[in-house]
């Protein structure tokens, strides 16, 4: 039987836009839940400050995963900022006075579209805490996989779609001319000495932009793009 899994959620995301991904994941065999988080609980993290609350809806979500299931680690899939926070989790070192150490916890950790740089100043002082303390795969006994998007090229426009995406890109990896899921450029969603994947026409989020409503949209919970990356939570 497969490890159970927990899902940490994209920045000022709730648990119930994983619903679907969730229950994918459950009918092939992966036991798997969400960390219980509202929209307002990201609140207390806006303008850069300590996501800590988040670090502890994560650290409450797998113990009682442990708990309940006897297992003796989980797999963890971070979606977007989840996969960033998800990194200070397995690390050892003090962040914000309180240390989690969830290394030894998790056996696997997929990070889905994740922007693991930052150019934006209220992102940077805690990505660039995760960078300087635990680079690239930190701990070798956890394996890491990190899966970016291929679905937009960022271009200078004044097209609505067209700008976002490059001042999204830009401001993540200081290059706005790239390509990347629409929200993370490929180069900021991977890093140095893991398995790193790149899916073709995928799409940053759960649900399509405006601009995009009525098209088909695929990001990387869709029913037809998990089986690339879910391989790696056997």
């Amino acid at each position: 039987m497969s490890l159970p899994t927990v899902i940490l959620p994209g920045y000022l995301a709730p648990a119930k836009d994983y619903l679907d991904l969730e229950q994918s994941l459950n009918r092939k065999g992966f036991p798997t839940v969400t960390v219980p988080l509202k929209r307002q609980d990201w609140f207390v993290t806006l303008g850069g400050r300590p996501v800590t609350p988040i670090l502890e809806a994560l650290d409450r979500t797998i113990q009682r995963v442990l708990s309940d299931t006897q297992a003796p680690q989980v797999n963890v899939i971070g979606h977007s900022a989840g996969g960033w926070i998800a990194r200070i989790y397995l690390g050892a070192e003090p962040y914000c006075d309180r240390t989690w150490s969830g290394h030894p916890l998790v056996n696997t950790l997929i990070t889905l579209g994740t922007p693991h740089t930052s150019q934006e100043r209220w992102t940077r002082r805690n990505i660039q805490f995760v960078n300087e303390t635990y680079p690239e795969a930190f701990y070798p006994a956890v394996n890491y996989v990190c899966v970016a998007g291929k679905a937009i090229y960022g271009q200078s426009s004044w097209r609505i779609g067209e700008w976002f995406t490059y001042q999204s890109y830009q401001l993540t990896c200081g290059q706005g001319c790239c390509w990347g899921d629409g929200v993370i450029p490929i180069e900021s969603a991977h890093l140095e000495g893991v398995t790193n994947l790149i899916l073709e026409k995928v799409w940053h989020s759960p649900r399509p932009s405006p601009h995009r409503r009525g098209k088909d949209h695929r990001w990387y919970g869709s029913e037809d793009v998990v089986p690339y990356w879910m391989k790696y939570l056997v």
